[in-house]
């Protein structure tokens, strides 16, 4: 119902009164509170449940951590990695509500959903993008194979909107995923990397002059998928690749 609302309203607020009219103002995480459509349908109660990624972390790979850690340090994970991303850092712990929310708006085409998971993203990244300047903002690509088949690529439209709202650029014609690969929730480690270690690659000849990038994508775990994205851009001329996602997951 939300995709022929789409087609039919391209405008914010016919859109929202065109869902009014096939959804009722309700959290459809818990069905319960009232939400509206600019809250991404996700009520103020099931919002105070969200934990945001909070210090301490770890610099590179943004992995929270519990306890007393003073000072800045870099996890045992990333110490044995070689990552070709500067730092990655995300918005949302990736707990049971928030990837129920992520799962259901990135497989069930649950876009109602998007301008409240967008505005998680935006809120908590663009101080910091505004204090590390950027030029562009990428998307991680999905296989157009895979693309066709889920009809949208998620990273892509929570890139454009993060594009909206810090006036970065986004590019979503300069990476593309050239090798479908299989998808990396039951892989290890080890065979994550493996699996997307030849799946990116620059369109055509394209060159890169010394690029600052933000890649953006939905969940980071062991950042196999946004490692490969960041070496294939630097090896085309980006001068520096940070990673922003909407949840971390993999936590210790």
């Amino acid at each position: 119902m939300f995709r022929w609302a789409e087609k039919l309203a391209p405008g914010k607020a016919w859109t929202n009164a065109l869902l009014s009219c096939f959804y009722p103002e309700t959290c459809q995480y818990c069905m319960q509170e009232r939400a509206t459509p600019q809250e991404g349908f996700v009520g103020p109660e099931c919002r105070l449940k969200l934990k945001f990624v909070r210090p301490p972390f770890c610099e590179r790979c943004g992995l929270p951590y519990e306890g007393a850690i003073s000072g800045s340090f870099v996890c045992s994970n990333c110490r044995d990695l070689t990552l070709h991303f500067r730092k990655a850092r995300s918005a949302l712990v990736a707990e049971e509500m928030a990837m129920e929310i992520i799962h259901r708006y990135k497989y069930n085409r649950a876009l109602w959903f998007e301008p409240f998971l967008s505005g998680c993203l935006i809120s908590e990244s663009a101080t910091d993008l505004k204090n590390e300047p950027c030029d562009l903002i990428i998307p991680v690509p999905l296989h157009p194979l895979k693309e066709r088949e889920r009809e949208f690529n998620q990273a892509e439209r929570l890139a454009r909107k993060l594009s909206e709202a810090t006036g970065i650029p986004m590019n979503n014609r300069l990476l593309r995923r050239v090798v479908p690969t299989r998808t990396q929730t039951r892989l290890t480690r080890k065979e994550r990397l493996e699996n997307v270690r030849k799946a990116f690659a620059i369109f055509g000849s394209k060159r890169l002059n010394g690029e600052r990038i933000v890649l953006i994508d939905d969940v980071f775990t062991t950042g196999a998928t946004t490692s490969a994205c960041a070496k294939t851009l630097l090896d085309a001329g980006a001068a520096d690749v940070c990673v922003w996602t909407l949840a971390r997951g993999g936590l210790k």
